[in-house]
């Protein structure tokens, strides 16, 4: 195991915080790792003002754009060498498997260095003259911006908003979630030593663990925050929004899903099997884009949910520092009792468990918090069930009868995030995707993602988008320039 880091940071010190404390719980042993002191709203200040400061530091504010890009360069070469470190203390503090939160590690490297080839070749631009004049359109950053982000997968959360922002010109207070905030510290440290080896300013990052309630709070609130970034809960993100509009700031949501993945009677039974367990049971269904509502061409629906039921139950469940582990624990005691209540609300509208439905058993499962992965069917999509965000390895099936009623099925929902289509029917493809509301849609395949590929949720999925060229755009703000030509004043004068 890596070093546990016990310090926060604070206005570019890492130091303990005058906030309340925090143990950090191993979900697969139900174990303390680390107790933290937290950030006060007094230190997001103390970090705001700092960032503030470095911001319009000449050393930082006149950095060239491609010397910016060396920076992050440096960041993703660091990122990449500590993958190892950072997936151990990814698994322990979320239970995540080390097989995905290598990957997730990698992730973040490689947005880093994305972001800093996007960098390189962003352009300003020079208008169409309407006139005696020659007009350009410049992009300069915001300030200070906040980031806040969920518990699933932190590491790759904070690199896409961290690595546009810097790439921005801005600074960052980055806010961590309660229960998973020891990876983010540990990207902040490499952070740190990079804007070291560079001289720069170390208050461009803050890392400010605690709660929504005191630290998000005065975050989203502070009057030099010039915009936020957020990923996490449909109705924290409306609070979010709602502050945002009173301060008239800009921000991005990326909130809740109950995706629909669909199964037409055409397509590649094997593949569609395995696509369909790794979209909703990968991540132990804690993701935000989980394929969570499966939908089958009834002709093979009793066929391919029958097979799909005798594979789920070989899923591999146990701790994610074990290899060959599938499904590792849920991030949280807590949560895991929300699941499983979930599964008893499904039983109480009508839902056949055919198979999960429990923790599992066993003296080694008995500390964690394990639920087995469960499929269920026999309920409407009106049901609360279908309805809404159980964020756990809970997949509801349910049959479809032709196109039309598919596609009113799979967009009876207030959220809009993602899809996945399995078809060996390239133009019906197509056209279903089309009709599908929802801001991915994979065919074929499933929670695939390129740094170069835009990512943005429907209706109460999410507002604005992260990821490809444009993401260091939505951390600047836009300057119009009029250069006169014609060298006569202008004619109102007489």
């Amino acid at each position: 195991m890596p070093h546990i880091p016990t310090d926060i940071l604070i206005a570019g010190q890492w130091r303990r915080g005058a906030g309340e404390l925090l143990d950090t719980v191993d979900p697969a042993t139900g174990l303390v790792l680390a107790t933290l002191h937290t950030a006060s709203a007094d230190e997001v200040d103390e970090a705001a003002e700092a960032a503030a400061k470095a911001v319009a530091d000449p050393v930082w504010r006149d950095l060239l754009a491609h010397e910016r890009a060396r920076l992050l360069h440096r960041i993703a070469e660091l990122t990449e060498e500590a993958a190892d470190d950072l997936a151990a203390l990814q698994t322990a503090d979320t239970g995540k498997t080390l097989t995905e939160t290598r990957a997730l590690a990698l992730s973040a490297a490689g947005t880093f260095r994305y972001i800093a080839a996007a960098l390189e070749t962003a352009e300003d631009s020079v208008t169409p003259s309407r006139g005696p004049y020659v007009t350009m359109s410049a992009y300069e950053p915001l300030g200070v911006v906040g980031a806040i982000n969920p518990w699933n997968s932190p590491v790759a959360s904070d690199a896409q908003k961290i690595a546009p922002a810097l790439a921005a010109g801005n600074a960052v207070l980055l806010k961590p979630a309660a229960w998973t905030p020891l990876v983010s510290l540990a990207l902040g440290r490499l952070i740190t030593q990079a804007l070291d080896e560079f001289r720069l300013p170390t208050a461009l990052l803050s890392v400010l663990p605690g709660s929504g309630r005191v630290v998000g709070d005065a975050v989203v609130r502070h009057p030099l925050v010039a915009r936020i970034g957020f990923t996490g809960g449909t109705e924290t993100g409306r609070s979010i929004a709602t502050l945002a509009a009173r301060k008239l700031i800009p921000v991005s949501l990326e909130l809740g899903g109950k995706s629909p993945t669909i199964v037409r009677a055409d397509a590649d039974i094997e593949q569609a099997l395995a696509g369909v367990m790794f979209g909703i049971f990968s991540s132990s269904g804690q993701s935000c884009i989980a394929g969570s509502r499966l939908f089958v061409a009834r002709e093979i629906y009793d066929s391919f949910v029958g097979e799909l039921v005798e594979r789920v139950r070989k899923l591999r469940v146990g701790p994610g520092t074990e290899p060959g582990t599938q499904v590792g624990p849920l991030v949280h005691h807590s949560h895991r009792d929300s699941v499983a209540a979930y599964v008893d609300l499904a039983r109480s509208e009508g839902a056949r468990v055919l198979c999960g439905g429990s923790a599992p058993e066993g003296e080694r499962y008995q500390d964690g918090a394990y639920y087995l992965p469960t499929v269920l069917d026999g309920l409407p999509n009106t049901s609360r069930t279908c309805q809404e965000e159980i964020f756990g390895p809970v997949l509801v099936a349910l049959p479809y009868d032709d196109e039309d009623d598919l596609v009113r099925q799979a967009n009876d929902s207030i959220y809009g995030l993602a899809c996945g289509i399995w078809t060996r029917d390239l133009r019906a493809a197509w056209q279903l995707a089309r009709r599908i509301e929802a801001g991915t849609v994979w065919i074929n395949t499933y929670k695939q993602f390129s740094a170069s590929t835009p990512f943005s949720g429907w209706k109460d999925s999410g507002l604005g988008t992260e990821k490809g060229r444009d993401a260091i755009r939505a951390y600047q703000r836009q300057k119009s320039l009029y250069w006169g030509t014609s060298g006569h004043p202008l004619p109102w004068a007489g």
